[in-house]
C-alpha cells in the first residue's frame, strides 16, 4: 500500500526545509521565505544519490583521464573564464539577468562546435523562436540538435537517443521531474532536476550546460544547493542600456575565478573582445576636467579603463554620493582620505562617478585614477590625456603597492601613453629602465598631485 504525500515547508532563499511553516527562516533569517510544498512517498526521487558506483575504489594514478580531459567550446573568451575549456563530467550554471545575452551566448557557442554532437533543450522557447535566434546569429552546426521540453524524464530518454557530447538546458527553473509534485522553479523541482543532470553528467562523463535565472538581489534563483551541486558558476552582467558584457566566474572547481570575459552586443549576436581597451577609452573627453584612465587588471588582462568624475556644489544641502561600476562605500573613503590628508573640502559637494563602458571593475589599483578624476573635476583641470594611473589608495593617505605592475605599464605602452603613474616599489625589485614610457613612482597621494596638476 503506497504511503500518504506529505507536505513539508521549504525556505526558497537557503533550501532548508521545516517540518511547519514560519514566517521567518531560522536558517538564513529571512522573512516571508518559507513555503508548503507537497513530497511524495512512493518513490524516491533523483537526488537520492547524486553520484552512482563507478566500481572498486581506486588511486589517484590509476584513474585515467582520456584522450580529451578538456573541451574547447570554440568562444575564446568563454574558454579563458572556464580554465581552458569544458571538462568532461563537469556541471557549468550560466545565470544573469532577463534580456542580457545568457541564452545567445550558450547557442552561438554551440553552434560553432560543428565537431561536437549537441542536444540543446529549451523549456522557454519553441524550435521556432530559437530558428530566429540562430538565423540572426547566421551560424549552422549539422550536429546540434533542439528540443523543446520540460519533462526530466523526456530529456534523459533524448539523451540516450542521441548520445550528445554536450547537453544544454534552458532554464534549470523551467524543468520538472514526475517524483516531485510541486510546480516547475520551485525549491523542491530545482534541487531534484539539478540533482538528476548532476548524476548524468558523472555517470555519463558528460558536460552539461544549466542557464539559471537570478533574483531581484542580483544572486542565482533557486535554493543554495543548486550552487553547491554545480562545479562551476558563471555569472552574465553588463547594463542592458551598454553594449558591454562580462562574464565572470564566481565559483569555479577546475579554474581561476579571477578571469573574466568581455563581450559585446550586436544584431548579429555577442562578439568577443579580445583587448578591451580598444572599446573602454574614447578620444571625445579631450580638454575636459574629470576624466582619468587607470590602468587596471581583471584575471591575467591588463586594460586601461575611463574613470569619470563630477563635483559640484550641493544643491540641497546634503551632499550626494553616486557611483556607477564602482563601490560607493569605497567611495566615500576615498573621499575622507582626499580631505583629510590632502586638505580638499568636498564635503558639501556632490560627487558623481561613472566606470565608461558601464561594466564593474573590482581592481584596487583604479583607486588613484579614481581620486585623480574626482579632483581634475573639483578643480576643473584637465589630465593630461598621455597620463595613466594604477596604484592602490591607503587610509594614511599612502600609495599602496599593486600587483602585476610590469603588465600594466606594458600595456600603457603598447597603447601609446607617454606616461604612468605607479606606486613606489623598492630599489632594484622591478627594472623599470626596459620600459620606452615615463614611469613616475610616488609615495604618497599629495605626491601624485603635484604631478598631474603642478
Amino acid at each position: 500500500m503506497a504511503s500518504k504525500n506529505k507536505s513539508i515547508y521549504v525556505c526558497s532563499n537557503c533550501g532548508a526545509d521545516f517540518a511547519k511553516w514560519m514566517g521567518k527562516c531560522p536558517s538564513c533569517g529571512q522573512w516571508s521565505t518559507i513555503h508548503e510544498e507537497i513530497v511524495r512517498n512512493t518513490a524516491p526521487g533523483p537526488a537520492g544519490r547524486l553520484i552512482e558506483s563507478s566500481g572498486k575504489p581506486q588511486r589517484l594514478s590509476e584513474v585515467s583521464l582520456g584522450t580529451e580531459s578538456r573541451i574547447a567550446t570554440s568562444c575564446a573568451e568563454l574558454d579563458r573564464v572556464l580554465g581552458g575549456g569544458l571538462v568532461a563530467g563537469s556541471v557549468t550554471l550560466i545565470g544573469g539577468e532577463p534580456g542580457i545575452g545568457k541564452s545567445t551566448l550558450v547557442l552561438q557557442t554551440v553552434l560553432k562546435m560543428s565537431s561536437k554532437t549537441i542536444l540543446y533543450v529549451s523549456g522557454e522557447e519553441s524550435l521556432q523562436q530559437l530558428k530566429l535566434r540562430a538565423e540572426r546569429i547566421n551560424i549552422d552546426n549539422p550536429n546540434a540538435y533542439f528540443v523543446s521540453e520540460t519533462s526530466l524524464e523526456s530529456i534523459l530518454q533524448h539523451v540516450d537517443n542521441i548520445k550528445p557530447d554536450l547537453l544544454v538546458v534552458d532554464s534549470i527553473q523551467t524543468m520538472s521531474c514526475e517524483s516531485a509534485e510541486s510546480s516547475p522553479g520551485s525549491v523542491t523541482q530545482v534541487r531534484e532536476c539539478a540533482a538528476a543532470l548532476l548524476r548524468l553528467a558523472k555517470t555519463k562523463s558528460l558536460p552539461v550546460i544549466l542557464i539559471g535565472h537570478i533574483n531581484k538581489e542580483g544572486s542565482i534563483a533557486g535554493p543554495k544547493v543548486l550552487e553547491h551541486i554545480v562545479d562551476t558558476v558563471l555569472v552574465f552582467e553588463g547594463d542592458s542600456h551598454f553594449v558591454y558584457r562580462l562574464l565572470r566566474s564566481v565559483k569555479n572547481r577546475f579554474g581561476s575565478i579571477a578571469e573574466i570575459g568581455m563581450y559585446e552586443m550586436r544584431r548579429e549576436g555577442l562578439r568577443e573582445v579580445s583587448n578591451p581597451s580598444e572599446l573602454l577609452l574614447t578620444q571625445q573627453h579631450l580638454g575636459l576636467s574629470g576624466v582619468s584612465i587607470a590602468a587596471a587588471i581583471e584575471g591575467i588582462r591588463p586594460f586601461m579603463i575611463e574613470t569619470q568624475a563630477l563635483v559640484s556644489t550641493a544643491a540641497y544641502g546634503v551632499a550626494q554620493r553616486s557611483t556607477t561600476g564602482f563601490e560607493v562605500r569605497r567611495l566615500n573613503m576615498l573621499l575622507a582620505v582626499l580631505e583629510k590628508r590632502a586638505g580638499f573640502k568636498i564635503a558639501q559637494k556632490d560627487v558623481f562617478l561613472n566606470i565608461a563602458g558601464g561594466i564593474k571593475v573590482n581592481d584596487p589599483a583604479i583607486d588613484l585614477s579614481v581620486l585623480a578624476a574626482i579632483l581634475s573635476s573639483n578643480l576643473d583641470i584637465a589630465i593630461d590625456k598621455n597620463t595613466c594611473l594604477a596604484g592602490e589608495v591607503g587610509l594614511a593617505g599612502e600609495i599602496r603597492p599593486v600587483n602585476r605592475i610590469e603588465q600594466r605599464i606594458m600595456e600603457a605602452q603598447k597603447l601609446g601613453f607617454e606616461r604612468i603613474i605607479v606606486p613606489h616599489f623598492a630599489a632594484g625589485s622591478i627594472d623599470f629602465k626596459r620600459f620606452d614610457i615615463q614611469i613616475d613612482q610616488v609615495r604618497k597621494v599629495e605626491e601624485s598631485f603635484r604631478l598631474l596638476f603642478g
